[in-house]
């Protein structure tokens, strides 16, 4: 197999009718390390708006029980790139997705905001440090597998075009990313649980590298000073570099989904999807009201 037959087999597919199969081949077979930290860093992002931050400090769940909701939030989403939307495991994720969202009082934007990280800042990631950029067929297709999981998951207004979805994500942080000590203490379990996956005395480090990656209105919404220019030009040289060796590395030949990362901590023995995610208290609220319907848990035709 030729570096870029992927690429050749998936300008051949329909990016609105083939959007799954050309996605799931992006993810598992073209950029499968890539697509784990952009994504990794869309879900980050949404901490520095308050609404989100403070719900998720509230939950606890991402402050104890960091690797946990780590894993499963890794889980359920892969299982829907795995197995699809129309699938039984497919569905039992999504179903477990809207659950769990039903038990808080989550605002439609904040929704909409979340859905446009997953769109956006894998694009923007692979653009800068992918072993290539991300074709058109590619961004149109991820444009319309996010639009799918949107409206399963019933989210009102989801923007048509990956265009829309950028420029919601730019004006949304402009007017809501702030400082918030709750959200800050979810920031800072997160960090904390990405230096646990290496040798302790890495932590300093693994710490610095990782704020070298984090752009200025992160790091003013969290507080964090920034990093020394020499080292961030650093860190990002590396991870560039990175794609670039990648390049003339084989190309994948068997996909990797996000179930065989080695991050993934909690399960060595295996999971049920249907056991994944939270069983949250009911009463806890933290954002304007939202309800999702029930019939939002299974496939949109």
């Amino acid at each position: 197999m030729k570096r870029y037959e992927q690429l050749e087999r998936i300008r051949r597919l329909d990016p609105v009718a083939d959007a799954l199969e050309i996605y799931r081949i992006s993810v598992s077979l073209e950029f499968p390390w890539d697509y784990t930290r952009a994504l990794e860093l869309a879900l980050y992002r949404t901490y520095a708006v308050p609404s989100i931050g403070r719900l998720l400090a509230r939950t606890a769940e991402l402050t104890e029980r960091t690797q946990k909701r780590y894993d499963d939030t890794s889980l359920l989403l892969d299982t829907i790139v795995e197995h699809g939307f129309a699938a039984e495991q497919g569905r039992t994720a999504i179903r477990r997705i809207n659950q769990m969202h039903r038990s808080y009082d989550i605002g439609d934007d904040d929704m909409r905001y979340v859905l446009s990280t997953f769109v956006v800042v894998p694009r923007r990631w692979i653009d800068t440090y992918g072993w290539r950029r991300l074709s058109r067929h590619e961004i149109i297709a991820t444009t319309e597998y996010y639009r799918t999981l949107g409206r399963h998951m019933g989210i009102p207004d989801i923007p048509r075009t990956y265009e829309e979805f950028e420029a919601l994500l730019d004006s949304y942080e402009e007017a809501h990313f702030g400082w918030d000590e709750e959200a800050r203490r979810v920031s800072d379990a997160t960090l904390g649980l990405m230096a646990s996956w290496y040798p302790r005395p890495l932590a300093p480090l693994l710490r610095t590298v990782t704020l070298a990656l984090l752009d200025e209105p992160l790091l003013r919404a969290f507080r964090y000073p920034k990093p020394g220019a020499a080292a961030t030009a650093l860190v990002r040289r590396a991870v560039w570099t990175r794609g670039r060796l990648v390049r003339l590395m084989p190309p994948r030949r068997s996909p990797h989904f996000a179930r065989q990362n080695r991050e993934i901590k909690g399960y060595p023995d295996g999971y049920r999807v249907a056991d994944l995610g939270t069983r949250p208290v009911p009463g806890l609220r933290g954002c304007p009201v939202r309800h999702l319907d029930t019939s939002a848990a299974d496939p949109v035709e």
